[in-house]
């Protein structure tokens, strides 16, 4: 299999990977694609290079457990080279588009989890970049992969969501379209023998039944019946799908809250995986290189990104967490729940994007001190423009920019679409906090 280059020809696109440097307000912004969001010490070192050497040194966090470098300047060929040469890319240049599988950051390590399910992901990622027909998928066709762990993202909508669970002993495999294991009940599911047969008969099934212009399932699914496409999916299966009460009426237990921060146990009592927030989704060279040094003195030399936009360092022993939670700490990521950062997100704003109407991440520190002063600590989306790129899932309180400082206020609620419910309109970032102060103490929105 030919190395993936720079040079490689790249179809049209408007979302960065490794091998597409996007332009931005603040430079080139290039995407690196983590198999199951985890990278090796020396990989982070690698990134953390790049971005000192080719960049601003501004890397992110996404909410899909990926990096993003950011503030890229002229040597584009260089940054992919160093980080190719990491291994940190596709294993075809076509397929780096089509690495969007989504895992539990405790994936293989979860007490709760009912398979592992890094074999089955790498089949998948395999499958997609080495077909050239699923190279026609969008950028932004989404997967999931829930093995019944406590510690998994349940509410970013994917195209395609597998979800575990145990009917009488055996473990399937459920799945939606469209949705979220979260607010969505499966419309089917296989015996885990069957999955990878499953997802490639449904990438089929899309590519089959879509015109050009429905990149998303969900394009498709206003235009056909989920009926008819599950019609199309059997006629592609070996297995007949299992679509009885017991599947079609399961839901999925809920996460655990805020078990991506601070210490979290494994399936050995031994081990467990430590963890805290990235700032508002933003590193710099510095702290990923401290945090990738941590992993190798306390843990197995790998880190996690999850969808939380933290970092999770697996395999520590349990004796050693405490210390390595200072260390992460020192490092400069936030690890206790109550501080009122841990749950904020915030686009990258009117400093590094054209489109953006405020400078959000400066408003959001602005917010988190207010919080701090008043004891509150909830999560708030801090939106540039209506894209809502910063955000996978709408959050209990989202403040959508106007104008330079000032935001429209709105509260999630599952009866109304979109960010939810107006509150208020064109707030100063000032009015925002005394607003949420007050709103918390009334609880009239808890």
């Amino acid at each position: 299999m030919n190395k993936p280059t720079s040079s490689t020809p790249l179809r049209p696109s408007a979302c960065p990977g490794l091998l597409r440097i996007v332009p931005a307000l603040d430079g080139g912004i290039c995407r690196i694609k983590l198999t199951g969001g985890s990278i090796t010490s020396r990989q982070a070192n690698a990134v953390a290079e790049a971005a000192e050497r080719y960049a601003t040194g501004v890397i992110e966090a996404t909410n899909r457990g990926n990096l993003q470098i950011r503030g890229i300047g002229s040597e584009q060929d260089a940054l992919i080279a160093l980080l190719l040469d990491a291994g940190l890319g596709p294993s075809t240049a076509a397929g780096d588009d089509v690495r969007n599988l989504m895992l539990s950051p405790t994936a293989g390590l979860d007490p709760q989890r009912l398979f592992d399910t890094r074999p089955l992901a790498e089949q998948i990622l395999d499958t997609l970049q080495s077909h050239p027909r699923f190279h026609d998928l969008s950028p932004k066709f989404a997967l999931s992969l829930d093995g019944g762990e406590a510690l998994v993202m349940l509410e970013h909508p994917h195209d395609l969501w597998l979800s575990a669970l145990n009917v009488e002993g055996e473990t399937l495999l459920a799945f939606g379209l469209t949705g979220c294991p979260a607010s969505d009940a499966p419309l089917a599911a296989v015996p885990l023998d069957q999955a990878h047969e499953l997802v490639v008969a449904v990438l089929e099934a899309f590519l089959d039944l879509a015109r050009p212009e429905q990149t998303r399932m969900r394009h498709l699914l206003a235009e056909i019946s989920i009926a008819a496409f599950l019609e199309s999916l059997c006629a592609r299966l070996s297995v007949a799908l299992r679509r009885d009460h017991v599947i079609t009426g399961w839901h999925r237990p809920a996460a655990s809250a805020n078990g991506h921060l601070g210490i979290y146990p494994q399936d050995t009592s031994a081990w467990v995986a430590v963890g805290g927030a990235v700032p508002l989704g933003r590193l710099d060279a510095s702290m990923l290189r401290s945090v990738a040094q941590l992993a190798s003195e306390w843990g197995d030399g790998t880190l996690r990104l999850t969808p939380w936009q933290s970092l999770l360092l697996p395999n520590v022993r349990a004796q050693s967490a405490a210390v390595l939670l200072t260390g992460l700490q020192a490092a400069g990521l936030i690890c206790n729940a109550q501080q009122p950062l841990a749950h904020m997100i915030a686009c990258t704003g009117s400093a590094g994007c054209g489109k953006g109407l405020a400078d959000t991440k400066t408003d959001a520190v602005q917010l988190a001190a207010t919080f701090e002063r008043n004891g509150l600590s909830r999560p708030v989306h801090l939106s540039g423009c209506s894209r809502s790129c910063a955000a996978a899932h709408v959050v209990p309180v989202t403040l959508l920019a106007v104008s330079a400082g000032h935001y429209d206020l709105y509260f999630r609620d599952p009866q109304q679409p979109g960010l939810g419910v107006l509150r208020a309109r064109d707030l100063t970032i000032e009015a925002v906090g005394a607003l949420l102060a007050a709103d918390s103490r009334s609880n009239t929105h808890d």
